[in-house]
C-alpha cells in the first residue's frame, strides 16, 4: 500500500511535469490569457501579476445595445492634453484590441484650444469633440452651458470613490493628480525638504528668484486654504512673495519643471510629479516632494452633449477608468492610479506623498473659495517683480 508521504511526492511530480509540459494551468495562466496583448506586456514591464487588474472582462460589460450603436458609430474624438504618438501607442493599444470597432480620434491641445474654443464652439452649435479631459477650471462655465452629458450610468464609474466623480454625474476622474513642489538636486538635498508648507520660508536656497512660481494657485494654494483658513494661507502667500521673491512665470507647468531640471531654478511650484518623474528617468537631476496638507485631485473627462457617437464615447470612458485603463495611463504618462489597490504600486515618489495629510479639491470648491483666493493671488500677483526674470 503506498503511504500518504509518497502518495503527496508522486502528486507534486505530476503536477511539476504538468506545469512544464503546459498541461496545467495557474490561476494566474488563466486570467492572463484573457487580456489584451498589449495588457499582459504592460503587467510585465511594471512587474504586476495579472489578477492585480481583478475580473477585468466582467468590469468592462456593457449594455449590449451600447456595442451595437458604437459599432455603427465606429469612432469617437477626444480632446486633451499634447501628446506623443509613442505615448498614445502604450495608452490605446490595449483599447484597440479590445474594441477594433471604435477608432480613437485624438486631439492633444493647449487649454485655450481644449477649453475654452471648443465651449465657443459649443454654444454656436458646434460639438468639436465627443471627449474631453483635463479641462479643470472651465467646468462651471460647460456646466452651466448644459454641454456635459450625464455619465451616471457608465458601470465603472459608479465605482469609483465619491471624491473621483461629480455627485451630478456631469464629470469623472480618471487618473489621481498631487500638485506640489519639484526640486533640482544638484542645489537641494533630500534631508532639506519642507515637511509643511510653512517651512519654505526659511529655506535660503529657494529665494532670490531660485523658485520658480507658475500663475496656476487654484491647483495647490486652494487646497492650501481649504484646511488651513483664509487668513493662514493669505499671510502665507503674502511671505512666499515678500521674503522668497520667486520668479514669476507664465509658461506651462510641464515647461517650468523643465527649468528645475536643467538647472536655471533650484525648484518650482506648482509641479505635478509626472513630468519631473518623466525627467529623471531621462538622467535630469529633478525629483518631486509635496508638503503639508498635499495638494491632491483628479484629472478629469467628460462627454459633450450633442456628440455624434454617444455609445461609443460611454464605452471609452468605462474603459479609461478600469483597472486595465488605469495601468495604460500609468504606462502613458506615469498617471497615478484611482484605484486604491493599484495606487501604490504605481505611484512615482510615493515616499513624499503617502502617509501625509491629504487636501482633495474638486469643482464644487473651486467654485466656492476659487474667487476669493484669485483676488489675493492677483493682487501679490501683480505687485511682485516683472515675470521671468533672473535670479
Amino acid at each position: 500500500m503506498m503511504t500518504k508521504e509518497k502518495m503527496g511526492k508522486k502528486v507534486r511530480g505530476f503536477l511539476a511535469l504538468g506545469l512544464f509540459l503546459g498541461l496545467i494551468t495557474t490561476p494566474q495562466d488563466a486570467v492572463s490569457a484573457t487580456l489584451p496583448k498589449s495588457t499582459q506586456e504592460l503587467l510585465k514591464k511594471f512587474k504586476l501579476q495579472p489578477n492585480s487588474l481583478g475580473n477585468v472582462d466582467k468590469d468592462l460589460e456593457v449594455p449590449k445595445e451600447w456595442a451595437e450603436k458604437a459599432r455603427k458609430e465606429g469612432k469617437v474624438r477626444w480632446r486633451s492634453t499634447p501628446a506623443t504618438p509613442e505615448d498614445l501607442k502604450l495608452l490605446l493599444g490595449p483599447f484597440k484590441e479590445r474594441y477594433p470597432y471604435i477608432e480613437v480620434e485624438f486631439s492633444g491641445t493647449n487649454q485655450e484650444d481644449r477649453s475654452v474654443k471648443t465651449l465657443m464652439a459649443y454654444r454656436a452649435g458646434r460639438v468639436l469633440a465627443d471627449i474631453l479631459s483635463s479641462f479643470g477650471g472651465f467646468f462651471e462655465a460647460y456646466k452651466h452651458a448644459h454641454a456635459l452629458e450625464n455619465l451616471g450610468d457608465i458601470p465603472n464609474v459608479k465605482k469609483l470613490p465619491e471624491e473621483a466623480r461629480d455627485a451630478q454625474g456631469l464629470w469623472t476622474g480618471i487618473n489621481q493628480n498631487y500638485w506640489c513642489m519639484s526640486y533640482n538636486t544638484k542645489f537641494i538635498n533630500k534631508t532639506e525638504l519642507p515637511r509643511k508648507w510653512e517651512d519654505l520660508l526659511g529655506m535660503a536656497k529657494l529665494k532670490d528668484g531660485k523658485l520658480a512660481l507658475g500663475n496656476r494657485p487654484q491647483i495647490w494654494a486652494l487646497n492650501v486654504w481649504k484646511i488651513k483658513g483664509e487668513k493662514w494661507t493669505t499671510d502665507f502667500l503674502t511671505r512666499l512673495f515678500a521674503e522668497l521673491k520667486p520668479q514669476l512665470r507664465r509658461e506651462g507647468l510641464n515647461q517650468i519643471a523643465n527649468l528645475v531640471g536643467i538647472g536655471e531654478v533650484n525648484a518650482a511650484i506648482p509641479s505635478n510629479y509626472k513630468r519631473p518623474y518623466q525627467l529623471s528617468l531621462d538622467g535630469a537631476p529633478i525629483a518631486f516632494t509635496c508638503p503639508e496638507p498635499v495638494p491632491a485631485s483628479v484629472e478629469d473627462m467628460a462627454i459633450l452633449r450633442g456628440s455624434p457617437s454617444p455609445y461609443a464615447a460611454k464605452i471609452f470612458v468605462n474603459w479609461i477608468v478600469s483597472k486595465e485603463g488605469q495601468l495604460a495611463q500609468y504606462a502613458f504618462e506615469y498617471a497615478a492610479p484611482l484605484d486604491k489597490e493599484l495606487r501604490p504600486k504605481l505611484l512615482p515618489f510615493a515616499d513624499q506623498i503617502v502617509g501625509r495629510q491629504e487636501s482633495f479639491r474638486d469643482h464644487d470648491l473651486e467654485a466656492t473659495l476659487g474667487p476669493k483666493l484669485f483676488e489675493v493671488w492677483n493682487g501679490l500677483w501683480l505687485k511682485s517683480s516683472k515675470p521671468g526674470g533672473g535670479r
